[in-house]
């Protein structure tokens, strides 16, 4: 194997890479604030202090709600760009292949509902 141009560019560009991500680390860990105490372990959510037991933990049925939501949003996302280009293509091939696409959504839907994600089950305090 012979070492030309190409390999030491690609050499050049790791290294520089390599600097261009650990940089910023290494200036925030030289430069940022040391100080722990006082309102640094406040939440903060638009400059209202939190009052009693409002910042406390979310179930983790919150967070399962919000990942099937996005995870639905990104697919129903996908269907508009799928509405422009399947106009100008002839036929019912664009039916067919939205149809089936819908179906696996509606099937996930049916899924989720009969495994019972979408019941929002309330928090017991002990």
């Amino acid at each position: 194997m012979v070492f030309d141009t190409l390999h030491l560019a690609i050499i050049v560009f790791l290294v520089a890479a390599t600097i261009f991500a650990i940089s910023p680390l290494a200036i925030a860990a030289l430069i940022a604030p040391r100080n722990r105490g006082g309102d640094f372990q406040v939440p903060f959510e638009c400059g209202i202090r939190p009052l009693g037991r409002a910042w406390d933990h979310h179930s983790f049925n919150y967070h399962i709600y919000a990942l099937i939501f996005l995870a639905f949003d990104v697919d129903i996302l996908y269907l508009y760009p799928v509405g422009v280009a399947y106009r100008s293509i002839p036929g019912w091939l664009p039916l067919w292949e939205l149809s089936f696409f819908l179906f696996f959504v509606l099937l996930a839907v049916i899924y989720f509902q009969a495994k019972g994600v979408f019941q929002w089950t309330r928090r017991i305090e002990s």
